[in-house]
């Protein structure tokens, strides 16, 4: 996925502002990454938990996930994490759930749905979980108005990106990055920042690709904070 240090994302400056604001997540964004055929390296829960899961739950009080990223998730460890969190006085996560829409929001979101999923792997006449909880929360959040969508997953952010070309009914949806998060993180967070660096490096900086599209660590770094200084 590439890096985009030249462009300013409204979305971040708004965050720099008010964190507060819901943002709702996609599954990958919980899940520890994975991708043994680039690396030898796995990050395990507990060492994702510590810096990514409870720092972006501490940084930001409004984090959201629809009821179908929940229930897609596999892992034990995360799937005790969000229910914690849901079960937690007050809740410490915003559950989205189909069934408090109303019989005029279930329409308009039936009619999303039918515009976003064939760009993505979800069938909803067998309802498979391919792409089901990218599908549902986008269509869900759309209908509510919602702003802030946060995914590292480049299908789930074309369908964000390319709303008004593609016509997927998303277009007051706005996309959030990881690394844009990761940077957040490191300049709210600087005791982060080495954990931060091998994320980001993870993420964005070990194939080939990769290492000549994108940035590497400290060119990531000065470039956002000077696209970004005025919110520091």
């Amino acid at each position: 996925m590439k890096v985009d240090v030249a462009k300013k994302n409204p979305s971040l400056e708004s965050l720099f502002n008010d964190p507060d604001q819901v943002i709702t997540l996609d599954a990958n964004f919980l899940i520890p990454p994975d991708r043994p055929n680039l690396s030898s390296m796995s990050i395990s829960f507990s060492k994702f938990q510590t810096f990514w899961l409870d720092p972006i739950f501490k940084t930001f009080l409004n984090l959201a996930i629809h009821e179908a990223v929940r229930d897609e998730l596999v892992s034990k460890d995360i799937k005790t994490f969000i229910q914690n969190k849901a079960d937690a006085t007050p809740p410490q996560i915003i559950i989205h759930k189909d069934s408090e829409l109303t019989s005029v929001e279930m329409m308009l979101r039936d009619s999303i749905e039918d515009k976003i999923f064939p760009l993505t792997q979800y069938d909803p006449q067998i309802n498979n979980r391919d792409d089901c909880g990218e599908v549902k929360t986008l269509a869900y959040i759309a209908v509510k108005g919602l702003l802030y969508f946060a995914a590292h997953d480049f299908n789930a952010l074309q369908l964000v990106e390319m709303a008004e070309s593609w016509s997927t009914g998303l277009d007051t949806v706005q996309a959030i990055k990881m690394y844009e998060i990761i940077f957040y993180l490191c300049v709210r967070t600087p005791s982060l920042r080495k954990s931060l660096r091998m994320l980001y490096k993870y993420q964005y900086y070990l194939t080939k690709n990769e290492k000549s599209t994108n940035p590497e660590w400290e060119s990531f770094v000065k470039s956002m904070e000077s696209m970004y200084r005025s919110h520091l």
